[in-house]
């Protein structure tokens, strides 16, 4: 027996080179498991975890691939084993993605996905007889399709879907479990998500173009050269969902989905700015921030929301806004008292299931209590200390007028119709029209308009038209002899500026529009705009009369204000 041979006959090379890839597995395991007990808040406590996690993959991924060969005879190495490894690091990314706000990993989550699906890693696992791996391979397809989504790959989400359609039928027909049932819902609530678009721009075969909503270079009207505006940017954002019956998707509703990619720039793929192969570590990101840090927080408790926001407030830099957009069932407040202060006016509904002890709420109903369970105006009093922007989408939204700026930083609340006419509420499940007209405003004036589809040449000449309207609206803005300063504050940031651009065209349609003519369909603001200055503007109401000749839909306006 030579040295370099154990009792066994097997190599002493190769037998430390299986130990040394269980050492890698088992450690990669162990990290991956802690991330769960990161807390989801602050930006510094997780960055050294995260770090210390991607390198133990890094290590393993290339580990296997120098040792392929050694570890298929010896270990026993299964594709599914490697496509397992590939969709851990798929998930890291996807989750650094949202740590950090930063599209581009989004791009390495996708590659990492696409890999395994490309190479079959996942293949053999349907002819194994353990439900749990065939489960691992349908909920890689569900992180996929999440991934597909926020890149805007409609195409091939939707032959995703068709493929994970497939391998759920399988799955329930060979092992009858008892999960079919929630698989089913996942496919539902994906195939409604992807059809929520109310609107579809045609190409010239008449198959449906993917419209990006991200912002993008050139997109944002530029600053009058010697305007005086505010030098804050935008740093954190809050991204609450807690809507009755909208669609979703993974912890993520329509209208969630739609605010998250209107405060995102377009991804830039970090690969092609590296020029490295493979694994990218995390900190090789752009070195200009390209993104604010986003907080996704589907049904909250209160408790969780005032955590979040704390953290959130805590944490922000000098000069930087924080950002709070809530996407809410409206908490209307019961009775009348003497004095209404900032929780008399209600506000919106938090999260109420897991305040549930035996199967009662924790709070009886007695009429002359507030709701425990609102996020009301004055819960938000004490976070004013620093700039803060604040979008409620609601049926209560006007109890966020009733704010009183205590420590004069600049603060600024648009606000959402409490009611639509009848035609748009049917449409409401898809998403409120309020936030369609902050993500995408010409696809929610075409969806207001009635519009089931627009051609492409129709589609991209009113985009040209509305850039111009933007920067009209933009000047209008900043030209205001009366506005309120803290507008003028915020307008420095680039996603704040469109935000208000478009908040301003959204008012002046819906004040045009035949069908919306009670005041309770118009969005208000606090403090509020200059009406004259802005949304009843005569110059701004020819453009919208001038863009609706464009789409032929004139006949649904206003020939003039009221």
């Amino acid at each position: 027996m030579t040295g370099a041979e154990t009792e066994d006959g097997v190599p002493m090379g190769e037998r430390k080179t299986v130990t040394d890839f269980c050492y890698l597995l088992d450690k990669s395991k162990q990290l991956f498991n802690g991330l769960r007990d990161l807390p989801q808040y602050g930006h510094k406590q997780w960055q050294s975890y995260f770090g210390r996690t991607f390198d133990v993959y890094t290590k393993l991924w290339k580990f296997q691939q120098q040792h392929r060969q050694v570890l298929d005879r010896r270990y026993g190495l299964k594709r599914w084993q490697i496509g397992e490894v590939a969709s851990k690091i798929g998930q890291l990314y996807y989750h650094y993605y949202l740590r950090t706000s930063e599209t581009s990993y989004l791009n390495e989550a996708f590659s990492f996905y696409s890999a395994i699906r490309q190479r079959s890693y996942y293949f053999q696992v349907n002819k194994e007889d353990r439900p749990e791996l065939v489960v691992k391979k349908l909920r890689y397809y569900a992180r996929y399709i999440v991934v597909c989504l926020l890149l805007n790959k409609m195409d091939l989400v939707k032959v995703l879907v068709k493929e994970l359609s497939e391998e759920i039928e399988e799955y329930t027909r060979r092992f009858n479990t008892e999960d079919q049932v929630e698989w089913n819902l996942v496919l539902q609530e994906v195939a409604a998500f992807v059809e929520a678009d109310p609107v579809v721009v045609l190409n010239e075969s008449n198959s449906a173009l993917v419209i990006s909503s991200r912002l993008q270079e050139g997109s944002v009207p530029p600053l009058e050269q010697g305007m005086v505006v505010g030098q804050l940017i935008l740093a954190d954002v809050l991204i609450v969902g807690n809507c009755n019956n909208q669609v979703k998707f993974s912890e993520l509703t329509i209208d969630m989905f739609r605010m998250l990619q209107a405060l995102e720039r377009e991804p830039v793929n970090l690969a092609t700015q590296t020029s490295k192969q493979g694994l990218l570590e995390p900190n090789e990101k752009p070195a200009k921030r390209e993104n604010p840090h986003k907080y996704l927080l589907y049904k909250p408790t209160f408790s969780q929301l005032i955590t979040f926001l704390s953290a959130s407030f805590k944490e922000l830099p000098a000069n930087s806004v924080l950002l709070v957009y809530l996407s809410a069932t409206g908490v209307f407040p019961v009775g009348h008292s003497d004095y209404e202060g900032p929780y008399d006016f209600g506000g919106v509904l938090t999260n109420t299931n897991r305040d549930v002890v035996n199967g009662e709420t924790t709070q009886k109903k007695n009429q002359a209590q507030k709701e425990m369970h609102c996020l009301h105006p004055g819960d938000l009093v004490p976070f004013t200390r620093k700039p803060l922007f604040v979008i409620v989408d609601s049926s209560n939204s006007m109890a966020y007028k009733n704010f009183t700026n205590l420590f004069g930083q600049p603060l600024v609340c648009l606000l959402s119709p409490t009611t639509y006419p009848k035609s748009v509420q049917d449409q409401s499940q898809h998403g409120s029209l309020f936030t369609l007209f902050l993500y995408n405003p010409l696809l929610a004036f075409t969806s207001v308009c009635g519009l089931n589809s627009v051609q492409r040449g129709s589609w991209n000449r009113a985009q040209e038209f509305l850039y111009k309207v933007y920067q009209d609206i933009g000047q209008m803005i900043t030209r205001s002899q009366t506005i309120d300063q803290a507008f003028l504050q915020f307008f420095g940031d680039e996603f704040l500026r469109l935000i208000l651009i478009r908040f301003v065209f959204c008012s002046a349609v819906l004040r045009l529009h035949k069908r919306f003519q009670e005041s309770q369909s118009f969005p208000e603001s606090y403090p509020e705009l200059p009406k004259q200055d802005t949304v009843e503007n005569s110059f701004l109401h020819k453009h919208i009369l001038d863009l609706a000749s464009m789409l032929n839909v004139q006949s649904l306006f206003l020939a003039q204000f009221t």
